[in-house]
């Protein structure tokens, strides 16, 4: 029964992606939304992607040091260590399961709403491709705006490992000797491409939830919770392919 209604939930899903993905119908009106999304969806989130990874980058750097950089082990090790955790797994993997809880929640709760007060009732009834017109322009939105807040996350978490030897952690200069030691620039791409898929799947899955709501204000919240423990999941199962298929 869970195989079947899982299966009948990813074809609704298609045929909706299928309905999302036209070419829309009056672009003034498409850009506009999209420019309203990416403020919405990306500038918006900011603020918590630097929080978060500055004390994330000062937390990570002391741990290592505390409790694996021994004597037996170059100086260096810390800034390293700590380097790759922020452009393998951190930046991309767990900031967007950070940022599925922000931004998923309030797409399915936006697109919910709309659905149980009739309003996209109402754009079906005036020929809009409601599904176009609500759903395309937070994708595009998004997956704009994600490798940006990745970019970001990097240098602020690189920054709070900076701010560990004000509290004389680790020095400067070894801190800095391993953030530039045997530096691979295609992890910060992997990085970024990993979470333009990590990105879609937050928007479209919250989307989707949102869309098909059924009843009233509480499964709108229902729908939001969803939401995000789906995207959650999908995106720790994307993680667990893309990682090996891009390393």
């Amino acid at each position: 029964m869970f195989i079947i209604e899982g299966l009948a939930s990813f074809g609704r899903y298609l045929e909706l992606m299928g309905r999302t993905f036209s070419v829309p119908e009056r672009w003034r009106m498409f850009m506009k939304q999209y420019v309203k999304e990416m403020i919405q969806l990306g500038v918006d989130s900011i603020g918590i992607v630097l929080l978060i990874s500055f004390f994330i980058g000062a937390v990570i750097c002391i741990q290592i040091k505390l409790n694996i950089q021994s004597p037996w082990m170059p100086t260096f090790t810390t800034g390293y260590t700590t380097r790759e955790i922020m452009l393998l797994e951190f930046s991309s993997s767990i900031m967007c399961l950070i940022l599925s809880g922000k931004v998923g929640s309030n797409i399915a709760s936006e697109i919910g709403t709309m659905r149980v007060t009739q309003q996209i009732d109402a754009l079906e009834i005036m020929g809009v491709n409601s599904a176009s017109f609500l759903i395309l322009p937070k994708i595009m939105g998004m997956v704009s705006m994600i490798p940006f807040l990745v970019i970001f996350s990097i240098a602020t978490g690189f920054i709070g490992a900076y701010a560990t030897a004000l509290l004389g952690v680790i020095t400067v200069d070894d801190l800095t000797v391993g953030l530039q030691h045997a530096f691979n620039q295609w992890y910060v791409w992997m990085s970024i491409i990993k979470s333009l898929f990590f990105a879609f799947i937050i928007a479209s899955v919250s989307s989707y939830y949102g869309y098909t709501v059924e009843g009233g204000s509480f499964d709108v919240g229902k729908a939001s919770t969803n939401a995000v423990v789906r995207s959650s999941m999908l995106i720790l199962f994307a993680d667990l392919f893309l990682t090996p298929l891009l390393s």
